[in-house]
């Protein structure tokens, strides 16, 4: 079985932390629940603009990088290790879910993409945004509104 790319960092992050990470959700969704439609889609443009896990390495990576390179052009050619290191760490993410600065990461609260659109859909339906959705194939484009 392949596990895809949020079920890895899932699978490589601390039981607790996943669980602070799940309970959160719960209690924002709980939260929103008694909430205005405004504040619900006040909430849901946050999240729109949440950074995900894999957003988050993939900038700090490219800034370690670039800077080793620039160091390394211009200081020192011992800050080429620098990219190397944090290149190989990007790599074993890929491949594996899991890099070192991912426990850590995830322990701040950095979110995958997934758990955040689930909170996402959940304060949607919270809002109603599903109510009038079919089956019907003529009703797609008030389907595909709903889910965006």
């Amino acid at each position: 079985m392949v596990l895809n790319h949020t079920d890895r960092v899932r699978a490589n992050t601390a039981a607790q932390v996943n669980r602070r990470v799940d309970e959160q959700i719960e209690r924002n969704i709980r939260h929103y629940s008694g909430q205005t439609k405004e504040d619900i889609y006040r909430r849901i443009q946050d999240l729109d603009q949440e950074w995900d896990i894999e957003r988050v390495l993939e900038t700090m990576a490219s800034s370690f990088s670039l800077t080793g390179i620039v160091l390394g052009a211009t200081v020192d050619r011992k800050w080429f290790l620098v990219p190397t290191i944090v290149l190989s760490f990007l790599l074993v993410h890929a491949i594996q879910g899991w890099c070192p600065p991912l426990p850590i990461l995830r322990s701040l609260g950095i979110r995958t993409r997934e758990e955040i659109d689930r909170e996402r859909y959940a304060l949607k339906a919270l809002a109603g945004d599903f109510a009038g959705i079919s089956k019907d194939p003529s009703r797609a484009e008030q389907t595909l509104a709903a889910v965006k």
